[in-house]
């Protein structure tokens, strides 16, 4: 067993290299300041452009090909064909950036770990797997789905029974398509809730920690 003249020279020592190296206290801790707070920035400022872009899409352009302009605009006989068209685009396009904006999340979600040793609640990781999961079922299943339909549905040489069967087909998967919509506008809500009010402020030990006696 150490002697207590050891285990205080050995804190002193200690003292002694952290103050004079370039590792003090107060400039860790301004480091840690500063990198929390771009975390908690990037968090803030992914959850709100993905909410923003889901509520601008489902709420306005989602529904502009659609509207009496474009039907205007392209005519009663490309109507039908060019609206749903341009609509797939626009519809694809929007499920790429809520995968752009999936993976940042998940960075992001990792960073905090790694860094700050946070461990995510159950119900932070869960939220973010299925607002993943739907932007992957949206990107790579329903969305082609879609587009393939729409094909069909408007093909030259598509018979007339395949063209009804499609346009069935259409129409009960874009329903499903709207339901997952949004329902990941309503899980977006909830995530950037989360993200602006987190539930347990982060915690920091000092690096050194010393004993009095």
């Amino acid at each position: 067993m150490p002697d207590e003249p050891a285990i205080l020279r050995a804190d002193a020592a200690v003292w002694c290299w952290v103050t004079n190296s370039g590792l003090g206290i107060p400039r860790t801790f301004s480091y840690c300041g500063r990198v929390i707070g771009f975390l908690r920035l990037v968090g803030i400022l992914n959850a709100a452009v993905w909410f923003g872009a889901a509520i601008f899409f489902t709420f306005g352009a989602g529904l502009a090909p659609f509207s009496q302009e474009m039907k205007t605009l392209l005519g009663p006989k490309n109507y039908p064909y060019f609206s749903g068209a341009i609509a797939q685009i626009l519809i694809a396009r929007y499920f790429h950036f809520q995968l752009a904006c999936s993976l940042v999340a998940v960075l992001h979600l990792v960073a905090e770990w790694l860094y700050l040793g946070k461990f995510p609640q159950k119900l932070q990781v869960g939220l973010l797997i299925g607002l993943c999961s739907a932007a992957l079922l949206g990107g790579y299943w329903l969305q082609p789905r879609l587009q393939a339909l729409h094909a069909t549905k408007y093909g030259v040489n598509t018979r007339p029974e395949i063209r009804e069967a499609a346009d069935r087909s259409f129409r009960a998967w874009h329903g499903v398509s709207q339901v997952v919509n949004l329902l990941l506008v309503g899980g977006l809500a909830a995530y950037l809730w989360r993200a602006a009010n987190p539930s347990d402020p982060t915690r920091f030990v000092s690096a050194v920690k010393f004993t009095t006696r």
